[in-house]
């Protein structure tokens, strides 16, 4: 299990509109109510869209941080999107998608849309990074989880985001992931209302590959 880590900052250049291209094509419903704490004036303000779609960046990692930078497309496979961006001028690439579907219990509970990314830091020598923008506040003191067909992987999560907790099954994650068909990810809020997004793997590998290829 990893030491505590500290609170990470979000690139939020996705809170006017979705995505373009099929993993990104349902409109995002009404965002739950976050936490008094989640409500201060952020420190970087959201760089305003110039275009109709943008993505998010992936969160960084507890105990790093980021700048605002605009996302590039690399390409679309699938239902995942190859991108690259350069927040503090610090080359990043990373595939993301939307889940194919989303649930929760209570039924029909609003929430903002999440993301799922797997990134590329050379910087910082970190590759195939597996994390998630979930649309709100996990439960403090909570595990995620990630299914993979027959395979299961505990996530850490703070605030709106999760990694995998166990750093040593990342590599076998992402190879599940690559062989996978979908994934499941099951969470829930500071609220108490559990939630199951279900991600399409479709393109995945193809969309990893590209990445890759751009931030070698």
């Amino acid at each position: 299990m990893r030491i505590h880590r500290r609170w990470l900052i979000v690139l939020s250049l996705c809170t006017a509109a979705s995505l373009a291209g099929p993993a990104f094509a349902q409109q995002p419903p009404a965002a739950e109510p976050a936490p008094a704490t989640h409500a201060k004036k952020p420190k970087h303000k959201p760089a305003a869209p110039t275009e109709a779609h943008e993505p998010p960046s992936p969160p960084a990692r507890p105990g790093t941080t980021a700048s605002e930078a605009k996302p590039t497309l690399l390409g679309q496979y699938g239902e995942w999107g190859a991108y690259a961006a350069s927040p503090g001028g610090k080359k990043i690439c990373f595939a993301i998608a939307k889940p194919m579907s989303s649930e929760t219990v209570p039924p029909n509970r609003p929430r903002n849309p999440s993301y799922m990314f797997v990134s590329t830091r050379p910087s910082e020598k970190v590759s195939d990074e597996f994390s998630i923008i979930i649309g709100y506040p996990f439960k403090s003191n909570t595990d995620a989880t990630l299914e993979i067909g027959s395979n299961t992987f505990a996530l850490f999560t703070q605030q709106d985001g999760a990694w995998i907790k166990n750093a040593a099954e990342e590599t076998r994650l992402i190879e599940a992931m690559r062989a996978g068909n979908s994934a499941v990810i099951k969470g829930i809020s500071s609220k108490g209302t559990r939630t199951t997004d279900t991600f399409s793997l479709k393109g995945l590998s193809q969309a990893l590959d590209r990445a890759a290829q751009d931030c070698k």
